[in-house]
């Protein structure tokens, strides 16, 4: 979508922009289904990043202690313990800017990716920057899709970050896709970004060929010690206003209730989902931070009538569109 639709729809009053991703949520989703998904964090701080939204930066006093990649036995005992648990996606994040093929740390995860991917999940990674051989290799060993957020729109990136750019996350969006994974790509709200930031990230979202899998959309939990840790909380209205405008733009990706759930209510998150979420977090810590419980997440469930999606861990990335250009190289 443009960014003018995308502006028009935002702005259409609130029960009528939920009516409308509503539609065309049950067109494309018509099962009440909801996808759940545990995030494990398998080497945790001391980044190089200076994102400031992030406790796992090394130049940040937040309280995270940098620590080597997690043993691939405790990870398998995790990811068993998730599939028990109701999880169809186990996803992995490592903090660090990127994995290099031919070094020791690409060659663990790459062992750590075939185990974990033989228990029947879809696997989800996010490992930083990729280059064309390490995205290969990532779906070669059995890597469904790959998270890269894009965070923000463009202009407001480089206030967000400085040791990177936007236009080198596309550049690993562009790798992902090449190598035939699944994107997963959202941004965070609450950065001190403007609604036209919000907006602008959803269109370059919309216009990913082939189109997101996923996309998951973060509310700010300010850590400490980080420079945006006296951030200003987002609304509710605005969170389901974004998650209602994504879930019209990119109409067959799964829209993730990520990062903030703690700070949303049962009927917050009933809201959000009404508008279109399908996919959430689901365990009891989310990298750094708290995430509601397992059993709260199924109670609630329970009271929506929202049942579990089964697991599909041959699924196929999205097709290419002959008809539209490939995903933006360029901000």
């Amino acid at each position: 979508m443009k960014f003018q639709d995308l502006k028009s729809l935002y702005e259409l009053p609130f029960f009528e922009l939920l009516a409308r991703a509503r539609e065309v949520h049950d067109v494309h989703w018509p099962k009440n289904e909801i996808q759940l998904c545990t995030l494990l964090s398998i080497k945790t701080g001391g980044c190089s990043e200076d994102c400031s939204y992030c406790a796992q930066s090394a130049r940040y006093k937040s309280g995270v202690d940098a620590e080597r990649l997690m043993p691939k036995c405790d990870i398998l005992e995790r990811a068993q313990a998730a599939k028990e648990n109701g999880s169809t996606r186990f996803c992995m994040g490592a903090a660090w800017k990127g994995v290099k093929k031919d070094t020791k740390r690409f060659d663990e995860v790459i062992d750590i990716v075939k185990s974990v991917s033989k228990l029947g999940m879809e696997v989800c990674t996010t490992l930083g920057e990729l280059g064309p051989e390490e995205a290969k290799s990532l779906k070669d060993a059995g890597v469904t899709a790959y998270n890269h957020n894009i965070d923000t729109s463009p202009e407001h990136y480089p206030n967000i970050v400085s040791t990177h750019t936007f236009e080198d996350r596309l550049n690993t969006i562009r790798n992902v896709q090449d190598a035939g994974m699944s994107v997963c790509s959202g941004g965070i709200l609450g950065l001190g970004e403007t609604v036209d930031d919000r907006l602008k990230m959803l269109e370059i979202l919309s216009n990913f060929n082939p189109a997101p899998e996923s996309i998951p959309i973060n509310k700010l939990m300010p850590m400490p010690g980080t420079p945006l840790a006296g951030a200003n909380p987002v609304d509710t209205f605005d969170v389901a206003r974004t998650i209602a405008c994504a879930r019209v733009s990119v109409p067959k990706a799964k829209i993730r209730l990520s990062a903030g759930r703690t700070a949303l209510s049962e009927e917050a998150q009933a809201l959000c989902f009404f508008a279109g979420a399908n996919s959430i977090f689901y365990g009891d810590k989310l990298l750094t931070a708290k995430n509601p419980q397992s059993a709260q997440d199924l109670k609630l469930l329970k009271k929506l009538g929202i049942s579990p999606q089964s697991p599909n861990p041959e699924m196929e990335s999205p097709e290419i569109n002959s008809e539209l250009p490939l995903a933006p190289q360029n901000a």
